[in-house]
């Protein structure tokens, strides 16, 4: 038992033995002789008073041989070298000796150097033979007959006290984890406020004063302090050797832990730092190239001039050699094909061929493959637990949390209330005071009486309860006995006052038994407990499996005591506070009604993206010239019905993917519900204007061929276009597949099969329906309502008219823009220095702010901005200064062998120097790198201690257990019980009752702590409970996570022992150990797939590698404004990140395929040389298609999720894919034609240009769509 104070034990034990407090020395007055063997005080005169203790009498005698009682029970008493001489002491003052020293043991017993100088310096001053030597009596009161000792002088040197304090200043109170000298001394910093707090008179201290001055001959003549020194606590005698967790001296020297932070040169990290260096000197060498190439061209064109001169200017012979390169791309143009290419041609011509003429049959097919597909709806799963979303199921920390559920139960339901004095800043103070405290009561007492909606349950029935009696609720009412006790208006501060600094006496336990930490109800807890800003109050809720009665009646209570709290707000409104609050079921809900929020703004950007789409493949066709000539056209060249079956296979896709792997018993996550539509609309909508502008030059260039050979020709030019994103998309999805986080695993599933379905439904239905559309138009029949025909001259109908249709006039704003002004500008020798500048900056500044990215989510981001959760965390943030528990669980050993035992303890003196108990204690002492913060509560060392005979907490009858063992208990362990007796006491001992006679009970503490195999004597299970540092961060969570794994493994391979550490928040920062690791390995596998599917179907290596790398640095550019724009990487961005991939892809893939396959109408006519006029080929080709299909529909769907309300969809939806639009397209449009006009690889035939009739009208087309004079020759 913890007492009431020190003072409740000395002022007992003082009575028979005092000490003192330092001040001056007093001339003698008492002992006037000051000699070996002859005493200063000597047995118990009376009292002061009624109430007080017995003093002692002064008595300056010879010492006198005691008889033999008095030796035998001082002997059991001081130890056997009190077994033979004189002494100082009498019957009276031994009875009281012993009946004290044992209540002080229960504090101190744990450190043996510690108990036996405490002992030996009561047992010295009360008996030592040489007394009068140290002592000397200064005041003295008569009472009666006789003279009583009132004040005293007590001489100990400076090195005895600095011992003897250092021996006890680092002992620890069980399973409390308090220090013991704050008990026993006062919380005493140095020797002499020790001894002064020991002598002191004052109630419940000492009866008496007791002065220590500092000892010398000339004020003290013929004295000298006792010369026998104190035990060190490290002492190398392993009968007095403490444990590390009681002596810092004995602990062992844990190695350096490597600083995991970055390297840092001032302010920016080394990475930084380099990257920026070394593109400072790219840049300085560029202006050096760049100036002596001016000052070259300068010299030359000088001494060109001079040359003229001198020279005849008559007209060369060769005056017209200028023409032969007029036409430059006739020269450069390819030559030859690539088989692959060619292949893929074929096949897809084929296909197309076959999809126009057959389109009834391919688009019922289509349909029927879709909705076979979609039968696995049935089996649709939605996956909202954040542990089965986020943690692989074979991962450690999986594993480990279910190890623990299984052992140790789930871990408790935790609901939480602070209550605050900050409703105005004029009111910010101090939260107690009576009237709040007396309110505060009456809603506890409230929630304790209440009763659910439902099952009518109440806080007995679902709450946790150690001990099987009362609950466990942390509060400032378990210093008042719980609510019911109320709060008394004149003694409460000085109840708290005590309770505060000694929350482990006996009176201030609270129902269930345990010491309440002021740390946990207190925020922020101070030096004064009556300036705290915040109250906290935790109501420990049992926990249970998913589908249980419990777990059923919990949520129940928990929905009744959220309306609660709703309530209790008003009220502590008008009182000038306020209350937040959060129960266990609080964030799920809250999340749940984000994503409810959100589903809305989502389904707005869609429907947005869906009418641009509709609406823009009808402008391809449908122009301002065109409707004024005749506004019945519109309804004909209108494909706003074709862009709509466009989207419906968009949904087709996404539907059968769902439908496939919903079968396959894979769930469907959120994440994979909001994006998956967004990241298919993206790669759909794109091929589909690609083919729809592709089936309209086609029509012009071979106008009098059947839809099926026009279709056949489309298909056969863009399909492998469409083949190389499609497959280079799935497989870089499809590797995201292999990874163990089921949110992202499932979302690149879904996400592969989306991409391939739609590719397949768009070669294949949407060209049956493609073809469709062209016989309406050429019918002359309405879009949307073919059935009515309109009568126009705008109508395809014949050959002149669809030439007139197609004719130069209908080139696209965007394609002749692209065709005059851009794809010109930055195909210039000086555009391009500048660009591989200014992207090499970009890409550098993303490099260097790679270090500033964040890792985790905060939870204030997850939730919405409305929601009462949000101030919770803010408190929980700012006032509450405990960390959450962490256990170090072992696996099953066999702790009834002494070795194991030894692997374990702590306080005992042949504890492995590296045992679980020793390495967490010094890990304590450097919570900066361990993240610990509190003193372990060890079982097996509680439970040893709780056999000390000493102590008579385990008894046999009226007897100690281990009073006549052989061997006795002791320090060394070797008086400890193995086999079948361990398990016998340990079961007796985990059953004991925590009381005022014994503290070490283990039933309160440690019920739930171990698991006990009688049969096999064996432990299965067991933990070591202790606390993290206050954690208010997300890096904070993030590295105390990988702290507790570092002790842990530390732990186990030291004494080849199973540990693992297990916190409840580690199962949703365990994918932070590896997340950098493994954000790495998607997207550098899915580069590599890039590479090599873009290599292969392009035939070039070079041009392969163009594209990868551009598609790297456009997602450096978006990890680089994700550091800017404080968006942290975590499961959801890592999911947005390989979109990223795929995007980017899109973005660039028809460029690169377009470069290795150019035009050959548009090659004749560009003045440009090889790469650079397959560049602008690409360019003009498909750059109005890439910007007007991906680029303009994903910013309008952007632009809409600006307006959410969910902060996670604003951070890490918007914030994201915004990046994703305009570095995507800036680097494709922009760098990627330079750097394949630089380094791209070589060109390949369009097997479609075979020299015949459409190379001849694609000429015709050209020479009037594109006078020669429009285009400029390059600089060079």
């Amino acid at each position: 038992m913890i007492p009431r104070s020190i003072g409740g034990v000395l002022a007992l034990l003082l009575a028979g033995s005092p000490f003192a407090s330092a001040v001056a020395p007093s001339t003698p007055d008492w002992t006037t002789k000051h000699e070996a063997g002859r005493c200063a005080i000597r047995g118990n005169c009376g009292k002061q008073s009624f109430f007080g203790s017995e003093l002692p009498c002064p008595d300056n005698g010879l010492a006198e041989e005691p008889e033999a009682g008095v030796r035998d029970r001082l002997v059991k008493i001081c130890g056997e070298k009190w077994s033979d001489g004189k002494v100082c002491c009498k019957a009276e003052q031994l009875e009281a000796l012993e009946s004290n020293l044992k209540r002080a043991e229960g504090i101190i017993s744990a450190c043996p150097a510690c108990k036996t100088n405490f002992f030996d310096l009561f047992c010295t001053f009360t008996c030592s033979p040489n007394q009068s030597l140290f002592v000397n009596v200064t005041k003295a009161e008569l009472k009666g007959d006789k003279f009583l000792t009132t004040e005293l002088d007590h001489l100990v040197s400076d090195k005895n006290g600095a011992m003897f304090y250092d021996s006890c200043k680092d002992v620890k109170l069980g399973a409390t984890g308090g220090r013991a000298m704050t008990l026993i001394g006062g919380d005493a910093k140095n020797y002499t406020q020790f001894l002064k707090f020991l002598g002191d008179k004052k109630p419940f201290g000492s009866p008496f004063q007791i002065d220590f001055p500092r000892p010398n001959e000339e004020d003290f003549p013929g004295m000298k302090p006792n010369t026998e020194e104190p035990h060190p606590c490290n002492s190398k005698d392993e009968r007095y050797r403490c444990a590390c967790v009681d002596c810092d001296a004995s602990c062992p020297a844990l190695p350096a832990v490597e600083d995991d932070s970055h390297c840092y040169v001032g302010l920016l990290p080394c990475l930084s730092f380099a990257i920026i260096l070394i593109y400072s000197v790219f840049i300085s060498l560029l202006v050096l190239v760049v100036s002596g190439h001016i000052a070259y061209r300068r010299h030359n064109q000088s001494k060109n001039e001079r040359l003229r001169l001198l020279q005849d200017s008559t007209p060369s012979d060769d005056e017209d050699e200028g023409d032969i390169v007029q036409h430059a791309g006739l020269i450069d143009r390819p030559t030859k094909g690539y088989w692959l290419n060619t292949w893929c041609d074929l096949a897809f011509s084929k296909l197309g061929r076959t999809s126009a003429r057959y389109p009834a049959i391919t688009t019922g097919t289509s349909i029927l493959v879709v909705l076979l597909l979609s039968l696995g709806w049935m089996n649709f799963q939605l996956e909202t637990d954040p542990v089965r979303l986020w943690v692989a199921p074979n991962s450690a920390a999986a594993q480990e949390k279910a190890y623990f559920d299984k052992n140790f139960g789930p871990f408790f339901r935790t609901e939480q209330a602070f209550l605050v004095n900050d409703t105005s800043p004029s009111s910010s103070g101090t939260v107690l005071s009576y009237e709040t405290l007396q309110w505060w009561f009456d809603v506890e007492y409230r929630i304790q009486r209440m009763k659910s909606y439902d099952g009518g349950h109440t806080l007995k029935d679902v709450c946790y309860k150690p001990t099987g009696g009362p609950c466990v609720v942390q509060s400032i009412t378990g210093y008042f006995d719980g609510p019911r006790g109320g709060v008394d208006r004149d003694s409460w501060k000085d109840t708290l006052e005590q309770c505060v600094g000694n929350f482990g006496d006996y009176e201030c336990l609270p129902e269930f038994q345990q010491p309440i930490d002021p740390k946990y109800i207190f925020g922020p807890f101070n030096q004064s407990v009556f300036e705290t800003e915040a109250l906290i109050t935790t109501w420990v809720v049992s926990n249970a499996d998913e589908g249980t009665d419990e777990l059923k009646r919990a949520m129940d209570w928990e929905a009744s005591l959220k309306d609660m709290f709703l309530m209790i707000k008003g009220e502590a409104r008008e009182r000038g506070l306020r209350l937040s609050f959060t129960t266990e079921s609080s964030l799920e809900e809250e999340l749940n009604k984000s994503t409810n929020t959100d589903a809305k703004i989502v389904a707005i950007s869609y429907v947005i993206m869906f009418l641009y789409a509709s609406l823009a493949l009808g402008s391809t066709t449908l122009t301002i010239r065109t409707l004024l000539r005749d506004p019945t056209a519109a309804l004909v060249q209108s494909k706003f019905m074709l862009g709509v079956v466009g989207i419906i296979i968009v949904l087709m896709s996404v539907s059968a993917s769902v439908g496939l792997f919903a079968a396959a018993g894979v769930k469907a996550t959120l994440i994979i519900a909001e994006v998956i539509p967004f990241l298919v609309l993206a790669v759909g909508v794109d091929n589909i204007f690609l083919i729809v502008h592709e089936f309209e030059r086609v029509n012009v260039s071979n106008a009098d061929d059947s839809i099926e050979e026009r279709m056949s020709r489309a298909l056969g030019r863009m399909g492998p276009s469409i083949l190389l994103s499609a497959s280079t998309e799935t497989v870089a999805f499809a590797l995201g597949a292999a990874v163990g986080m089921p949110a992202v695993r499932n979302f690149a599933a879904y996400a592969a099969g989306a991409v391939f379905i739609n590719f397949v439904l768009q070669v294949t239905m949407f060209i049956s329906v493609l073809a469709w559309n062209q016989r309406r138009v050429e019918a002359g029949r309405a879009d949307c309502i073919p059935c009515i025909k309109v009568s126009t001259n705008e109508h395809m109908g014949t050959h002149d008219r669809l030439s007139a249709f197609y004719g130069a006039e209908e080139e696209g704003g965007l394609q002749r823009f692209i065709r005059k002004t851009y794809a010109p500008a930055i195909l210039k020798f000086r555009s391009k220095v500048v660009i591989i500048t200014i992207f090499l900056g970009i890409f550098t500044a993303g490099l260097a702010l790679l270090p500033s990215i964040q890792l985790g989510l905060d939870q204030r981001i997850a939730i919405p901005s409305d929601s009462y959760l949000i101030k919770y965390f803010d408190d929980l943030y700012d006032y509450f200064n405990a960390g959450p528990p962490v256990y170090f669980v072992t696996r099953p050993l066999n702790v009834t062998e002494r070795q194991h035992q030894q692997d374990l303890c702590g306080r005992f003196s042949t504890c492995s120097e590296f045992s679980l108990a020793n390495v967490l204690e010094q890990e304590r002492k450097r919570p900066e790198v361990s993240y610990i913060a509190d003193a372990t509560a060890s079982w097996i060392d509680d439970y040893f201690t709780w056999l000390n005979p000493s102590l008579t907490c385990c008894l046999d009858g009226s007897t100690a257990c281990f009073e006549n063992r052989d061997p006795p208990w002791n320090v060394t362990l070797y008086g400890m019980p193995e086999g079948q007796e361990f398990i016998h006491y340990l079961n007796r001992w985990i059953r004991s009752p925590t009381n005022e006679d014994c503290p070490l009970g283990g039933k309160a503490p440690y019920s739930n702590a171990l698991v006990i195999d009688n049969s096999s004597l064996t432990i299965p299970a067991s933990h070591f409970r202790t606390a993290h540092t206050a954690l208010h961060s997300q890096d904070d969570f993030i590295s105390a996570y990988k702290a507790a794994r570092r002790v842990a493994d530390d732990i186990s391979e030291r004494n080849s022992i199973d540990v693992f550490p297990y916190s409840k928040f580690y199962i949703f920062f365990d994918q932070y150990v590896s997340i950098v690791r493994l954000s790495t390995a998607l997207i550098g596998g899915a580069l590599a797939f890039v590479a090599f599917i873009s290599s292969l179907l392009l035939g070039s290596i070079a041009t392969g590698l163009v594209v990868t790398l551009t598609v790297g640095m456009t997602l450096i550019a978006i990890l680089g404004t994700m550091a800017l724009c404080s968006v942290s990487l975590n499961a959801v961005s890592l999911v947005n990140l390989i979109i990223c991939v795929g995007i980017s892809v899109e973005f660039c893939a028809h460029i690169a395929r377009a470069f290795s396959v150019p035009s050959q109408a548009i090659l004749d006519k560009t003045r440009l040389r090889g790469r650079d006029a397959r560049s602008f080929a690409a360019l003009v080709n498909v750059g109005g298609s890439v910007i007007s299909g991906i680029g303009i529909t994903k910013v309008l769907g952007v632009a809409v999720l600006a307006f959410t309300r969910s902060k996670i969809f604003e951070v890490y939806y918007f914030r994201v894919w915004a990046a994703l639009v305009v570095w995507a397209a800036l680097h494709a449009l922009v760098l990627l034609p330079v750097l394949l006009s630089i380094v791209g690889g070589r060109g390949y035939l369009d097997p479609e240009s075979d020299g015949g009739l459409e190379q001849d009208l694609a000429a015709r087309r050209y020479r009037a769509l594109i006078p020669d004079e429009e285009y400029d020759s390059d600089e060079y």
